[in-house]
């Protein structure tokens, strides 16, 4: 569960990059090197993911194989872990919280 809770960080951290206004490569670089650690990818996979990041730097623009690897990453974690490390709760256990709620507090 823990090594879990770290790849969802990792992969947050990941997207975050991405998605802001400051896309540096070394920050997306050392999200999937980081993630292919926690992972203990072989050998192999770890490097062809370093080449990726290297064509990427090359060409400016970040590689799919690198986004498709931390999407698949991101579904093969476990939920419930995940939710637990982020405090989500899941909305049956909210609803309960709402049912104890009177209208004459409001």
């Amino acid at each position: 569960m823990g090594g879990e809770i770290f790849q969802a960080q990792v992969i947050k951290n990941f997207f975050d990059c991405i998605t802001g206004t400051d896309r540096n490569l070394t920050r997306i670089y050392m999200c999937v090197v980081s993630l292919a650690k926690l992972r203990m990818e072989p050998p192999e996979k770890f490097a062809d993911l370093v080449e990726q990041m290297k064509k990427s730097k090359q060409k400016r623009e970040l590689s799919i194989d690198i986004i498709d690897y931390v999407c698949s990453c991101a579904t093969e974690i476990d939920l419930t872990s995940v939710q637990t490390a982020f405090g989500v709760k899941e909305v049956s256990e909210m609803a309960d919280t709402f049912n104890s709620i009177s209208l004459d507090s409001l």
